[in-house]
């Protein structure tokens, strides 16, 4: 899904097996495992095959093309502006019962898809009150809008805000996570197309996962030298350096596919 969103998307044009798996090649991945997972993402709705001759070509559905646009909308504009914070939270309270394991995981897992942190069980914060509409939606969806109340304050006078935050996120992983990314991509100076399609890659496959990892919480709430702030000039720097050799080298292979 990263090879097809970097390049396939922007073009529109359908993508022929032999190249997928060609591609998928370059980054280490065997052939037998690019076609299962082209075969998986058939299954899911994301592709959808097309017989040419002995030849096949597969196209984006319409739900693969719109899951990849707001990936990528979401890919590259993480962590290019810090968002202004004027010390209000969003606080939500939702009771789910014991009992009921697969809702609450389900409820955890969206709404930490959603930047919020968890200080206490049951309850639910974040610093971005932009974010109760998609609460909302979250609370409805899973059926929990009779157990939910909201409600954005500013912090008191008990305890530490610090405190809260160090036990609604676990900041130390992802710093780790940050830094292996910072040591993993600054050094690498890809040279040939081939190199640079492969590094582009790689650096759009690692970087995703951190929208998903980081709250985005507020300059005020971070530790100093925050390591996601180096981490997001590395990714915007490296990839608008590796992008035009790196898409030109799959139109050369597009180029070579339709001449074979």
């Amino acid at each position: 899904m990263t090879v097809l969103g970097e390049y396939a998307l922007p073009r529109d044009k359908p993508v022929w097996t032999s190249m997928l798996v060609e591609v998928l090649g370059i980054l280490d991945i065997e052939e037998k495992s690019a076609r299962q997972a082209l075969a998986r993402s058939a299954a899911e709705g994301w592709v959808v095959s097309e017989r040419v001759g002995r030849r096949v070509r597969w196209s984006l559905t319409p739900p693969g093309r719109r899951l990849l646009t707001e990936g990528a909308d979401r890919i590259y504009a993480f962590g290019r502006e810090q968002r202004r914070w004027n010390g209000q939270w969003l606080m939500l309270i939702v009771s789910v019962p014991e009992a009921k394991r697969d809702l609450r995981h389900r409820l955890r897992t969206r709404l930490t898809w959603a930047g919020f942190g968890s200080p206490v069980a049951g309850v639910w914060v974040s610093p971005d009150l932009s974010r109760q509409r998609e609460a909302q939606q979250i609370v409805n969806d899973l059926g929990l809008e009779a157990q939910a109340m909201s409600f954005t304050a500013a912090y008191g006078e008990v305890g530490e805000q610090e405190s809260m935050v160090a036990r609604s996120w676990d900041l130390t992983e992802l710093k780790d996570r940050y830094e292996d990314f910072i040591d993993r991509f600054t050094g690498l100076h890809p040279t040939g197309g081939r190199a640079v399609l492969r590094a582009q890659t790689e650096l759009v496959h690692e970087w995703r996962r951190f929208p998903f990892l980081d709250p985005q919480l507020p300059a005020e709430l971070l530790p100093a030298k925050w390591s996601g702030t180096k981490a997001a000039e590395l990714f915007h720097h490296k990839h608008v350096d590796w992008r035009p050799e790196a898409q030109q080298y799959w139109d050369d292979i597009v180029e070579a596919e339709e001449a074979g």
